[in-house]
């Protein structure tokens, strides 16, 4: 039924739990990514483990909150993923950022190494634009998972090293040049290996 509401209809955001009848709410997210690429999803549920957020935004989700909730901050993250939305949609269609041998085409949300096509998330997509914006200088975790994710993570949480790898497995695993590159102790860093000091 949620399916069938959301292509009949305009919305401007979703939220949804993920233990749903019929299909939970993982499934709900990428049936609804596969329609609209760019609407913001937050998922709502008591579902709170680490593999429960990940798997959330490996399905889509551009936010994730755990039951029970303060709603003044629900309502805050609502506004924040709104004005995301009316930021990326004043973007210029034809934005293209390039680094090295790396082009991303902001608007059909594609990238390519050399020439070959890099398939990522939307999570994996929104960090690797962030870190190429953001590219030759040092970015802490907390740092990411701000401007990324909104959001601030415990310090016990591992969010920003997974998907580091994740990123990492599809950007740098096949080529020579390797771009992400950690600082211990410090963050990350996003350049070639030829701007390194060290």
């Amino acid at each position: 039924m949620a399916i069938r509401l959301f292509r009949s209809g305009t919305y401007q955001l979703i939220i949804s739990d993920v233990i749903l009848p019929g299909m939970n709410g993982f499934e709900f997210c990428r049936e609804v990514r596969q329609i609209n690429p760019d609407i913001p999803i937050l998922m709502l549920t008591a579902l709170g483990t680490t593999d429960d957020k990940l798997e959330g935004f490996d399905a889509g989700a551009d936010d994730y909150m755990v039951k029970p909730f303060d709603f003044r901050e629900l309502t805050g993250r609502i506004k924040v993923l709104l004005k995301r939305r009316e930021n990326v949609a004043g973007e210029n269609a034809s934005d293209t950022l390039r680094y090295a041998d790396l082009s991303i085409d902001l608007a059909a949300k594609e990238v390519i190494r050399g020439n070959t096509k890099v398939r990522l998330t939307p999570k994996e997509f929104n960090l690797l634009v962030y870190m190429v914006k953001n590219a030759g200088r040092l970015l802490t975790r907390m740092e990411i998972a701000e401007n990324v994710w909104d959001t601030h993570f415990d310090t016990g949480t591992n969010f920003i090293d997974v998907y580091i790898n994740y990123l990492r497995k599809k950007i740098d695993k096949d080529f020579p040049v390797k771009l992400i590159h950690t600082k211990p102790g410090m963050g990350f860093i996003f350049r070639t290996e030829d701007e390194d000091p060290d």
